[in-house]
């Protein structure tokens, strides 16, 4: 219940504390040039917000003020002159906000369109050397069973050509992952399919390059109830591969812990738990996690992902939230919408 108390709370707190505050203030001490100055300040902060919040606060905020002023008796205030000259003054604040924002978030998708094709350049080169190191390995395997004479050595020298063999299989499947991060940066995340979930976690299981069978044995699935959701079958491949990637990282770094899937189809609406106990994210670190370039430790990875997978299920109306103890556990919440009727069904 308390993100969606927090959901009603945080517009009505906004509203009230800067622009209504502020506004009625101002024009309840006559315009006073102090109190124009809070209220310009109050207006730039306000406008830190998301956009659509801070102009809905900004609209609701000034016209409540000014009807509380009005019913006061002071309504003559609202048309004097230094009361509408800090009109066009916000304007210009507004506009200048907004156009800041939009250079960042430009900013920001040039910088994952270069990421995207430079993880593309690395995997096109990466397939070369690899291709050759399978076909030396090939070779050298078939020059011992044509060898009849049984030795120690000869069973050590294909023990390690197995273990190469695998190496490269692990790292071509990595290779996949990575393009398949980098196309869904630079594609339209609008749903367009019909999605079972329980079929893209064993998609998902299928195609992730697992180091042994003993980490694959970590991974645990529990299908309460299936249920299918308007999205994409691609991306949300990328979601899971994403959050199953960083679940198994974290039990590297925890030198403990298991992953449990949670398909639960039951509840309303829907949703998808990513279990992991491992070492858990730290209460100061949580705000951040889904922020784009935000990575931790710092040299684990780019900072990319669960910002990408935010903004997938934000396309899709669904919702994404952690909640976390250090030490102990993190368990991704993935909320989806009640499919629609109208949205077709894809094949994986």
């Amino acid at each position: 219940m308390g993100p969606r108390y927090c959901e009603l709370y945080v517009p009505i707190a906004v509203a009230f504390q800067l622009p209504f505050f502020s506004t009625y203030m101002f024009l309840m001490n006559d315009a006073a040039a102090a109190w124009a100055q809070w209220l310009t300040v109050a207006t730039v902060a306000l406008f830190h917000f998301p956009t659509q919040l801070a102009l809905r606060a900004y609209a609701i905020g000034t016209l409540l003020a000014c009807a509380c002023v009005a019913l006061h008796g002071r309504g003559n205030t609202i048309l004097t002159a230094a009361a509408l000259q800090q009109l066009p003054v916000h304007a210009f604040v507004i506009g200048l906000l907004y156009a800041a924002r939009v250079g960042r978030s430009a900013l920001e998708q040039e910088k994952l369109a270069g990421m995207g094709e430079g993880l593309g350049a690395v995997a096109h080169e990466m397939r070369t050397p690899l291709a050759s190191m399978d076909a030396n390995v090939r070779g050298l395997t078939r020059m011992l069973q044509a060898d009849t004479a049984g030795s120690g050595a000869q069973d050590d020298v294909r023990q390690a050509m197995t273990r190469i063999q695998y190496e490269v299989r692990h790292m071509n499947h990595l290779i996949d992952l990575f393009l398949l991060s980098a196309n869904a940066v630079r594609r339209r995340l609008d749903p367009s399919e019909s999605v079972s979930m329980a079929d893209a976690v064993q998609s998902v299981l299928r195609r992730y390059p697992f180091t042994s069978p003993a980490q694959r044995s970590t991974v645990a699935v529990d299908v309460r109830a299936n249920f299918s959701f308007a999205g994409q079958y691609e991306l949300t491949v990328v979601i899971l591969l994403n959050l199953l990637r960083n679940a198994l990282k974290a039990i590297h770094r925890a030198g403990k812990g298991r992953v449990r899937i949670v398909v639960d189809g039951n509840r309303k609406p829907p949703r998808l738990l990513f279990i992991d106990t491992a070492c858990g994210i730290a209460a100061r670190r949580q705000p951040f996690i889904f922020h784009r370039f935000y990575a931790y430790p710092a040299h684990n990875g780019t900072g990319v992902g669960l910002a990408l997978c935010r903004q997938i299920m934000h396309a899709w109306n669904a919702r994404i939230r952690c909640v976390s103890r250090e030490s102990a556990y993190a368990i991704f919440v993935l909320e989806f919408p009640v499919q629609r009727a109208n949205v077709p069904s894809g094949e994986p």
